[in-house]
């Protein structure tokens, strides 16, 4: 049986340098290669394609940082949907993809979390739901220890590039759309997180909006709960004549909310979730595309192992009402 050793004194180099050829490494002269790629040839050598796909070469293997929300069936769906979208991409660009929960590593400063990625021969890493306080991830980022993509914040260096919607524009066409046809001007806008990078950018839209029609909204906060926004809604809706929610989850909380008390106001969610469905009544949403923004970041972390440096990038949106015939199987 002809082994690496066979071929390494064929071609008259040392054995990591049949190792590098094989691998695909940069560093090796075309010549020596030539001289390596000849050897293989002769003595038929076959590589062992199970010792490379497990090999040293850590460049190929990404993590994919995903957030755990407990008793959120959106955030199920949106996760599945990133999952499905980064893994098929991964596979396309022939990358090694790992899951890698947040809660498994949330107690671990900067140091221990890089020593942890790298005990997993990780060199690249695709985050999802970034916020402002998530400081160890920041310092993560900060350090370009790992050619990272964010995906639904607008983070860029170097060694970082951002994958999102224009939040912004988006939320201020599903809320123009939403007043189509509407009297009067008053918003209950009922927003995610405080610390929510994606809620900075749709406050942004808000306040175009609130420019355009010389109004004032009263903006609270739901924290992505459906609960919340229902008791938000049950508090403050009888001084508004839209509601705007900034995930579909709180918009169906506060749909809920009006049947209850008997009374029509136009609800607009943001998402593009299939529970819009069974909402009760149909919604303006922003759709989303979440298979997509995940197959554009592993597109685009695969560059920054490739040598591209950072980058913002930007991808599409449309404006629906979800219908329960829509997502029946």
């Amino acid at each position: 049986m002809v082994t690496i050793k066979d071929v390494a004194a064929e071609a008259g180099v040392a054995i990591s340098t049949v190792s590098k050829v094989l691998n695909g490494y940069d560093g090796v002269s075309p010549l020596t290669k030539e001289k390596v790629n000849s050897a293989v040839t002769r003595l038929g050598f076959t590589p062992n394609l199970v010792a490379a796909a497990l090999s040293s070469k850590r460049s190929k293997r990404i993590a994919l940082l995903l957030k755990l929300v407990v008793n959120n069936a959106s955030m199920d769906e949106i996760n599945m949907r990133y999952l499905f979208g980064a893994i098929s991409s991964a596979m396309d660009n022939r990358l090694d993809a790992v899951t890698v929960f947040h809660e498994t590593v949330r107690d671990m400063d900067e140091e221990a979390l890089t020593a942890y990625l790298k005990s997993q021969s990780i060199e690249g890493v695709i985050i999802f739901g970034l916020n402002r306080d998530d400081s160890v991830l920041l310092k993560l980022i900060d350090s370009e220890a790992f050619k990272i993509v964010v995906v639904d914040s607008v983070i860029t260096n170097r060694s970082t590039s951002s994958v999102a919607i224009d939040y912004a524009s988006a939320q201020y066409d599903v809320i123009m759309r939403t007043f189509e046809n509407i009297e009067g001007n008053r918003i209950l806008y009922i927003a995610g997180k405080d610390s929510s990078y994606s809620t900075a950018l749709k406050l942004e839209g808000l306040g175009r909006i609130e420019d355009e029609m010389k109004t004032k909204a009263k903006v609270v906060y739901g924290d992505y709960s459906e609960l919340a926004a229902r008791e938000l809604t049950f508090k403050y809706a009888g001084k508004s004549d839209v509601i705007a929610c900034g995930s579909d989850l709180m918009a169906i909380g506060a749909m809920r909310a009006l049947m209850e008390l008997d009374i029509f106001k136009p609800v607009c969610g943001f998402g593009g979730i299939k529970l819009m469905a069974y909402a009760g009544k149909q919604m303006n949403t922003v759709r989303q595309d979440f298979e997509a923004l995940a197959r554009e970041a592993v597109k685009r972390v695969r560059e920054l192992l490739e040598g591209a440096e950072g980058a913002s990038y930007t991808i599409g949106y449309d404006l629906v009402r979800v219908k329960y015939r829509d997502v029946l199987i």
